[in-house]
């Protein structure tokens, strides 16, 4: 994912707006915070660029810090997180 794509997910956002001190929480307020994400149009992209970057704290793609390093470990061959969901989705690529 080049800059541009990453800004163009991130303008739209629902987090945008949100203090960042509710997003990066630890423990179980990280579920109450991945609620946010839920109606959010840029989801998957959020969470696959959160993947492929292997970050470590916070809420990204409705996902905790728990949930992103479990996917990490149980996929270790995925190059490209987007193109693991679209293909989970039945969208393939390419």
């Amino acid at each position: 994912m080049d800059s541009e794509d990453r800004i163009a997910w991130v303008s739209q956002a629902l987090c945008r707006t949100t203090d960042p001190d509710e997003l990066f929480v630890r423990g179980a307020a990280q579920r109450k915070a991945a609620v946010i994400c839920r109606h959010c149009p840029v989801m998957q992209e959020c969470g696959a660029d959160a993947l492929d970057n292997k970050v470590e704290f916070g809420v990204w793609g409705g996902m905790t810090e728990r949930q992103r390093r479990a996917l990490l470990k149980q996929h270790p061959e995925v190059v490209s997180w987007a193109d693991f969901f679209d293909k989970k989705r039945g969208r393939g690529v390419g």
